[in-house]
């Protein structure tokens, strides 16, 4: 395909389409040179990490390890092959995708880069509804392709410092996960999620400690916790209310007293986030969770309290 070639219909998913653009070319010129994309493999990681440190994204190999295994996208680079920008989207089930590790260099952030790769995800993604974390940065663009806002996504973090467990709930045990706990975990994941992502748990529990909710030996909540970036996170995490949530919650922080700890929640509770900030993971940022399609994540019931990545959700 060259630059003169038609775009392909992006189809209509009930919000304001952007006007047809000729920029889906594997080839776009930026100031006196052509910009280029080729797609994101394990060989990549290098450059993708480039890219993640020019933003002051806290991501390790192990991180784009992850990424690379679980979703596909692009990589954009000079004629000599420096990266310019990257993006992704993780395939969730067969209609839904989550769209991650949008990376433009700082120098070309309003040169189109980030508009001609996103319009490139929407072509490979056309028949499945979208969910992704917007910075404040990007949000324009996103609003700009058809994304419509859903709340925010508070992420706390911080060396993590001791605190009283919260006292033990009647009829609810709190214990670490096991083996045999995966079916069930999968289960309370995609009522939570809005769509099943058995792949990405499936990569997430080997690398993580998990600690569940169990009520008359039925589990009815989760939570997991990896080493990420310059520390731990502690997500997914999903349970019914305030009070499942930060006992699920509190082991795993606790287990990394005085070290660096990250939760990401979509929550606006103050109950939880208070814990939180007890624990020392204070307000650091706060992304936009955006979508196109119906708004897929559960609101009651088993409810998502902390995402896996902004990337996965």
């Amino acid at each position: 395909m060259t630059s003169d070639d038609p775009v392909p219909e992006i189809r209509d998913r009930g919000a304001p389409a952007p006007a047809p653009e000729r920029d889906l070319s594997p080839q776009l010129r930026i100031d006196a040179y052509d910009a280029r994309t080729r797609p994101l493999g394990p060989a990549e990681r290098r450059s993708l990490h480039e890219l993640t440190v020019s933003v002051l994204w806290p991501h390790r190999d192990h991180d784009l390890d992850l990424f690379l295994s679980l979703g596909q996208g692009y990589l954009a680079t000079d004629e000599i092959g420096r990266a310019l920008g990257s993006a992704m989207w993780f395939p969730m089930g067969e209609d839904f995708a989550m769209l991650g590790m949008m990376v433009t260099v700082p120098r070309l952030q309003s040169r189109g880069a980030g508009r001609w790769l996103l319009r490139n995800l929407l072509h490979a993604t056309e028949e499945r509804d979208l969910r992704l974390s917007a910075t404040r940065s990007g949000y324009r663009l996103y609003q700009a392709a058809g994304f419509v806002p859903v709340g925010l996504i508070r992420q706390q973090q911080g060396i993590a410092t001791a605190f009283d467990p919260p006292a033990d709930l009647p009829g609810l045990r709190i214990r670490p996960a096991r083996p045999g706990d995966e079916v069930a975990i999968r289960a309370l994941d995609t009522h939570a999620f809005g769509a099943t992502r058995a792949r990405v748990l499936d990569a997430l529990l080997p690398l993580s400690h998990g600690m569940v909710a169990e009520r008359k030996g039925q589990l009815c909540g989760y939570a997991l916790s990896r080493p990420f970036g310059r520390g731990t996170v502690v997500g997914p995490l999903v349970a019914e209310d305030d009070d499942m949530a930060l006992r699920l919650a509190a082991p795993l922080i606790a287990r990394n007293t005085g070290r660096f700890t990250r939760l990401d929640t979509p929550v606006t509770s103050p109950a939880f986030v208070d814990f939180l900030r007890g624990a020392g993971l204070i307000d650091f940022d706060t992304v936009t969770e955006m979508r196109i399609g119906p708004h897929r994540r559960a609101t009651e019931g088993a409810v998502t309290y902390a995402l896996a990545a902004h990337s996965l959700g």
